[in-house]
């Protein structure tokens, strides 16, 4: 078994405006960096459909129908007051990420890869149940989770979030189920605004780690060590689901931090070893925000050299 990749050219057709940073360029530059010899041995598929029925895992019914209301056939519709545009490709574009997501998590349970990198467009993790948030519509790596207890019959599982904005829409589905666990390293002060220490969850099994604008490799490696993974080794997760965000990279216009792409390869590495010890190495990964076009290739390339790694 080897790494698989989901991905699919309606990624590309969710487009918010000629100036919005969640632009097509960012799956283009993804793509671009794992077309590259050293990933040939990833096998690639195209990402299915979502369906209702998975949406409706996180999202309230009343939610996916304003989307698909709202869904324009020409120009553009903001959802949330001006982050969140839909345009006429961005209702498929979302339900692809979804699709992939959960297919990423059949794919492992199955034993058809042993891990799985949805290479999709728009982030999902600032979602609310009820609510677009942060150019995300649908929150496909929580979707992914309940999406795997439904199916496949897991109990415990886990999602770590190292996007430099806190997932505040993963931490709202998850918080008041003991059997989820929801781990965000992130800029703290900082949108949205949530993501304290103090937020911990009905059975602390929400672990936030916020950081100070401009920390780099030592403190973060350090935190992952002494908070994050102990955390996460006590919870055993049977699946680990990662939002990977790489907005925390140090070329990144908008984040704050200071992380290389060996920090991405390290804590890549790290959640392995994790899903190894309770989760029989399965791990889904699903891409969130960066914005860097070279910050996010990067980065990108070396979480994927890392789930390739044997």
């Amino acid at each position: 078994m080897t790494t698989l990749i989901y991905s699919h050219p309606a990624c590309l057709e969710h487009r918010p405006g000629p100036h919005h940073p969640e632009s097509p360029a960012r799956l283009e530059a993804v793509l671009a960096a794992l077309q590259s010899p050293e990933f040939a041995e990833a096998i690639w598929r195209e990402a299915p459909l979502g369906s209702d029925e998975q949406v409706l895992h996180i999202h309230t019914p009343d939610y996916l129908q304003e989307v698909k209301t709202l869904s324009p056939s020409e120009g553009y519709q903001m959802l949330d007051g001006g982050d969140t545009i839909m345009s006429p490709g961005t209702l498929e574009a979302v339900m692809r990420c979804v699709g992939a997501a959960c297919a990423g998590v059949d794919d492992v349970m199955t034993g058809q890869a042993r891990n799985v990198f949805c290479a999709t467009r728009p982030c999902g993790h600032h979602a609310e149940a009820g609510q677009a948030m942060g150019f995300c519509v649908f929150n496909q790596a929580a979707i992914a989770a309940l999406h795997a207890r439904e199916t496949h019959g897991l109990r415990r599982i886990a999602v770590m979030d190292f996007d430099v904005h806190h997932g505040n829409g993963t931490q709202h589905s998850f918080h008041a189920d003991p059997d989820l666990f929801y781990g965000s390293c992130h800029q703290g002060n900082f949108y949205p605004g949530t993501g304290a220490r103090s937020e911990t969850g009905v059975a602390g099994n929400i672990v936030n780690v916020p950081f100070a604008r401009g920390t780099g490799s030592e403190a973060f490696r350090l935190a992952m060590e002494k908070d994050m993974l102990p955390a996460l080794r006590d919870f055993a997760p049977e699946l680990l689901i990662i939002s990977a965000g790489f907005d925390a990279h140090h070329l990144d216009p908008l984040g704050g931090l200071q992380f290389t792409d060996e920090d991405f390869y390290w804590i890549t590495r790290e959640l392995m070893k994790v899903a190894d010890g309770s989760a029989r190495g399965r791990v889904v990964s699903v891409l969130e925000g960066g914005y860097s076009l070279q910050g996010l290739a990067s980065g990108t390339a070396a979480h994927v050299r890392a789930l390739m790694a044997q």
